[in-house]
């Protein structure tokens, strides 16, 4: 391919700006999501109590990305990348459309559902595309998905000023535009998608057909025997008020019961019946390690949304002179900081590989977990603040999304690069899936966590902002001690 895009295949310009308009229509709502749900009827909102606005937020942002999985499956055995990322894309704007009608909740879940279906369909996609412009892999794949994650969090930062300051004065004009911002992305994909020569046309399965390759037959019986049995574990444990599957917690939490045991079954079942040789199960270990990290950190990281949205609007001082920041925009810090920052961290992972002193995966993954963490150690004094009957400054919010932009820029680019160079190419498509599944048990992490915090009650806020610090730093350090077993079964996979 031709190379015209920041010294990069033009094909990067093409999914560049779709995945732009994409996160600019997804974050741009996401800011003003839990804001929405919790403003009174008279504000115009749902008047939903925070604790149940947390779990629909975990559960519907959760959705978003679990839906990846049978999104990379169907690119890998019936669209092809290509498609799966037009017809995500218009689903995303039907969602955001139906959310701009004012309506009741029924019409609110069902726009959120395209939304979560659509994205389920292009995100995996998109991103293997971006892995496979770079067949060498290497260093270069890397700096290509960095110059990727610049549009996505340019997209990011756009929407959550945009979406937010419309939304302060009509909540469904904030949902249109967010919806015109997809459309955009649509056009521009449809227009350039030359740039893609051959690339996302053919399946997966077809090209491992096209060089000769047999897949085994995917048993489903026994996968229809598992599904049931798990869904009569969750009544079980219903009927034991281990959870109360009447209330949106108890399904929230049902939810990550179900996320959680699919994923680790779904994997030992490539491992063991995928027709995996010895080097490409152990790769799938790697990605299993890589999936637990990925869910530890957005389960802190996606508090931007949730907890520390609500933390924003009610207690934070917010007032420049005469006018009053939206909560919502305060999250277009991260995005900002990617903007800055994503170009410079590039540039010392390339100059450390120059020295052999570039750090592995798993080390750069418990560096983003730490990270994590700190930015918590932050928000644990603020909360103290709080606590005390003070506005917090909006300094403290920036400082730690500026940390969790750092630790997000070690840890979210490299897994997925990592992703696509250790997944076997007939589990591509559905071994990214299982990357963006980590996100979904995060994101439910967190709106769970956030409907601890009680609004009325802010001394309870430092402790519980404490246990992230904890697991945090904890599991970043594991990180670090397993790294070199981790290391080992990745081969040469750089």
């Amino acid at each position: 391919m031709s190379k015209g895009f920041f010294g990069h295949p033009a094909g990067l310009s093409t999914l560049f700006f779709t995945e732009m308009w994409e996160r600019f229509s997804y974050y741009g709502m996401r800011a003003i999501l839990i804001l929405f749900m919790t403003a009174s009827v008279a504000e115009k909102g749902l008047g939903i109590d925070p604790q149940n606005a947390g779990a629909i937020y975990g559960l519907y942002t959760a959705s978003v990305y679990l839906l990846s999985l049978p999104g990379g499956w169907l690119a890998d055995n019936v669209f092809g990348q290509r498609k799966a990322v037009w017809y995500g894309g218009i689903f995303i704007m039907i969602g955001h459309l139906i959310l701009a009608i004012p309506g009741n909740v029924p019409i609110f879940v069902l726009g959120l559902a395209f939304v979560a279906m659509g994205t389920g369909m292009l995100k995996p996609n998109i991103s293997t595309m971006v892995g496979d412009l770079y067949p060498e892999g290497g260093v270069r794949r890397d700096q290509g998905f960095s110059v990727f994650y610049m549009g996505i969090n340019l997209g990011s930062f756009l929407g959550q000023i945009i979406v937010p300051l419309l939304a302060s004065y009509n909540w469904h004009m904030g949902f249109g535009v967010a919806a015109i911002g997809m459309f955009f992305g649509l056009l521009q994909y449809k227009l350039t998608q030359g740039n893609l020569h051959e690339l996302g046309i053919k399946t997966k399965l077809k090209e491992e057909k096209d060089e000769g390759v047999i897949m085994g037959k995917s048993n489903r019986t026994l996968a229809i025997i598992f599904t049931i049995g798990l869904i009569g574990i969750l009544f079980l444990l219903n009927d034991y008020k281990v959870i109360d599957l009447s209330t949106f917690v108890g399904v929230a939490q049902g939810v990550g019961i179900i996320i959680a045991a699919v994923t680790f079954f779904y994997l030992l079942y490539i491992i063991v019946a995928g027709g995996l040789n010895v080097v490409e199960k152990k790769r799938v270990l790697v990605i299993f390690f890589l999936f637990v990290g990925a869910v530890l950190f957005w389960s802190g990281f996606e508090q931007a949304g949730s907890s520390l949205n609500l933390f924003a609007q009610d207690f934070t001082d917010r007032r420049i002179g005469s006018w009053e920041m939206p909560a919502g925009m305060l999250q277009s810090v991260n995005a900002l900081a990617i903007i800055l920052f994503a170009p410079i961290v590039g540039w010392i992972w390339v100059k450390l590989a120059a020295k052999n002193l570039n750090p592995n995966t798993p080390i750069k993954f418990g560096i983003g977990l730490i990270m994590m963490g700190l930015g918590f150690v932050v928000m644990y004094f603020a909360a103290q603040i709080a606590a005390a009957g003070t506005m917090a400054g909006m300094g403290w919010l920036w400082f730690t999304y500026f940390l969790h932009s750092i630790g997000e820029l070690t840890l979210s680019p490299v897994g997925l690069s990592a992703t696509t160079k250790l997944s076997p190419k007939r589990y591509t498509g559905q071994l990214m899936g299982i990357w963006f599944v980590g996100t979904a048990l995060g994101n439910l992490v967190a709106g769970l966590f956030a409907g601890g915090v009680d609004v009325k009650n802010p001394s309870q806020m430092p402790p519980l902002f404490m246990s992230v610090v904890i697991f945090g730093v904890v599991s970043g350090l594991l990180f670090f001690l397993f790294s070199p077993i981790l290391k080992k079964w990745m081969g040469d996979v750089k």
